[in-house]
């Protein structure tokens, strides 16, 4: 009889890939809502597909662009406070290596080991890599996977592309008597999905996502599609 295997990952990349995850769901859904905001809010005005595409098109990049200049900036500060910690407790493990090894014994017991048992694993971890144990006990910091602004920057962009070329293809393909009603109908579809998935990631319940998500994309289309409308009206 074989022994059943336990493959549950106990390592942060598991966290990492599903808070990677979650801000593409988020991203996208940003592309989505902003997006179909803007191209209603044109078609409220106009119905002319050069209108249309022009106003998505500038909508997509600029928004995209935002998003990945964003999070490159956020990224790259959050990198920067991890380094420098790094580089503190380096020094302090330098300087002061028998007040650091007191302080790893210390963490280690207010996770519920034993003096003893703390001291010891405390003193195997430092033989083996001091920097490191100091760095995921002490900072919650992995020295191997620090975050890389670039790759925040890449992935925020092409997560709000791709929720942004939905209203823009819905709005400029279909024929002028039904742009609105499948950019409407898909985009709210796609917001069911982005909700119900961002609340699977986070362990929330779905039914209240989804119709958060719902009714705030159905606001903002409603918003600009009558800002549209008057301003259409007006002349303007």
């Amino acid at each position: 009889m074989t022994e059943p295997t336990h493959e549950e990952s106990h390592t942060g990349a598991l966290g990492s890939r599903l808070n990677w995850l979650r801000a593409a769901v988020l991203g996208a859904n940003d592309g989505i809502v902003s997006t179909a905001g803007l191209v209603v809010g044109v078609a409220g005005a106009t119905q002319a597909r050069a209108a249309l595409l022009t106003a998505g098109l500038a909508g997509l990049l600029a928004g995209s662009m935002s998003m990945a200049a964003g999070e490159y900036v956020s990224v790259s500060t959050q990198r920067d406070s991890e380094m420098a910690a790094l580089a503190v407790e380096k020094r302090e493990l330098r300087e002061q290596p028998e007040a650091e090894l007191e302080e790893l014994t210390e963490l280690l017991q207010e996770r519920g080991l034993s003096r003893e048992v703390a001291r010891e694993a405390a003193e195997q971890l430092t033989a083996r890599d001091a920097l490191r144990a100091h760095a995921r006990v002490e900072l919650g910091i992995d020295p191997d996977e620090l975050t890389n602004p670039w790759h925040a920057a890449w992935a925020s962009f092409l997560a709000f592309t791709v929720g942004a070329l939905l209203p823009l293809l819905a709005i400029v393909l279909p024929p002028a008597d039904r742009r609105l009603p499948v950019t409407v109908g898909s985009v709210l579809a796609a917001l069911v999905l982005t909700g119900w998935s961002s609340a699977r990631l986070g362990a929330a319940d779905p039914k209240r996502a989804v119709l958060r998500n719902v009714l705030g994309g159905a606001l903002a289309m409603g918003v600009t599609y009558v800002a549209g409308r008057l301003l259409g009206a007006a002349g303007v």
